[in-house]
């Protein structure tokens, strides 16, 4: 099994940035996949970001050029960097781990942009 722990959500400004960790912790096997996905009240979940163990990266096109995903493999980790956030930004934010016959999610974590 695999565990995920987000951290890093919280209140903002438009404009403002935010850096938000996924910690995994149990059967971690490579390769993999981990990634942030997102769902605002009322709409679906949809991808923000994802990145492969080899580090190869995909964004959602409402997020290229504001939000940087990393992750480092020795501490089974990711993370979100984000940057000059909107108030369409406002949603939960998940993190996601995948990897073949596996698919886990967090709790999520609130992120807020007041405008």
């Amino acid at each position: 099994q695999v565990q995920l722990l987000e951290s890093g959500g919280g209140l903002v400004q438009t404009g403002g940035s935010l850096r938000l960790s996924c910690a995994a912790s149990g059967s971690i096997f490579r390769p993999n996949n981990m990634g942030w996905y997102r769902q605002a009240p009322g709409k679906r979940r949809e991808l923000v970001a994802t990145i492969t163990s080899d580090l190869s990266t995909n964004y959602a096109d409402s997020v290229k050029g504001r939000f940087t995903i990393s992750r480092d493999n020795d501490r089974n980790t990711v993370w979100l960097q984000m940057n000059s956030l909107k108030p369409e930004d406002t949603a939960v934010y998940y993190c996601n781990y995948l990897r073949i016959g596996i698919n886990t999610w967090g709790k999520g974590t609130q992120v807020t942009v007041s405008s």
